[in-house]
């Protein structure tokens, strides 16, 4: 019964995904904003939060720094699907750890609560964040040995493929894929696309965005540097956000 939308940025076809999941009703959403927690008050945050408000969901915050384990499965009683944000992925992970819910999370989707990623959210549905390390910091406060994902795919998401944004060009994403291919399923999305897996399978579909990405380049603009010292996959540099 699993149900995931993984998205890299575009909102587009979070509408009809869950409109299959929850047909009879508005669907009530459960955002986890923990991925950016680091960039709070940064334009993007703010913008991925108000596409998601400008489609009409009912959007409940549930952060996971406030929940315990208790507290968390019963805020995933009160809604139809999740919505973990972007930010940084390896923050995400041990958010997640910090408050025991991992095996919940995988057991609440299997039997049907549907899932929806962006960016660093779809990246931790995986098997393994290893491989976003070049777009994130492997070496940051938040890096732990153990970059085990929730597995609730055996895809991993990598974000932002078509180069757009200015933290992630082509050069970064060719040296991801080259160095992480032979050991990682990876699946490159364009800001366009999504990675749809449900019980009939997997597959790409477009997904649009829903607002104005000035915001979003702007806040990311800042972040370039060198690219030829800050892409480096042996950098421990952290970048912008994925």
């Amino acid at each position: 019964m699993t149900h995931l939308l993984l998205l890299s940025r575009g909102l587009g076809a979070v509408p009809a995904f869950l409109a299959t999941v929850v047909p009879d009703r508005p669907a009530r959403i459960g955002y986890i904003p923990d991925a950016a927690h680091a960039f709070a008050g940064a334009p993007f945050v703010q913008a991925e939060r108000d596409a998601l408000d400008s489609l009409g969901f009912e959007v409940w915050e549930i952060p996971l720094r406030d929940h315990s384990s208790t507290s968390f499965a019963a805020a995933l009683d009160e809604v139809d699907a999740i919505y973990v944000a972007g930010g940084d992925t390896f923050a995400l992970l041990a958010a997640v750890r910090r408050a025991n819910v991992a095996d919940l999370l995988r057991e609440r989707v299997a039997d049907g609560l549907a899932y929806i990623g962006s960016s660093a959210g779809s990246v931790l549905a995986g098997p393994d964040i290893k491989p976003i390390g070049p777009l994130d910091d492997p070496h940051g406060e938040h890096a732990g040995s153990d970059t085990t994902g929730l597995g609730l795919t055996d895809a991993v998401v990598l974000p932002h493929a078509d180069g757009l944004l200015p933290p992630y060009p082509l050069v970064l994403i060719q040296r991801t894929l080259a160095r992480y291919a032979d050991r990682f399923r990876i699946v490159p999305l364009r800001d366009d696309q999504a990675l749809l897996h449900t019980p009939e399978g997997e597959r790409l579909i477009e997904s649009s965005p829903v607002q104005d990405p000035a915001p979003l380049l702007a806040a990311d603009t800042q972040n370039s540097e060198d690219s030829e010292n800050w892409n480096s996959p042996e950098s421990g540099a952290s970048h912008a956000q994925t």
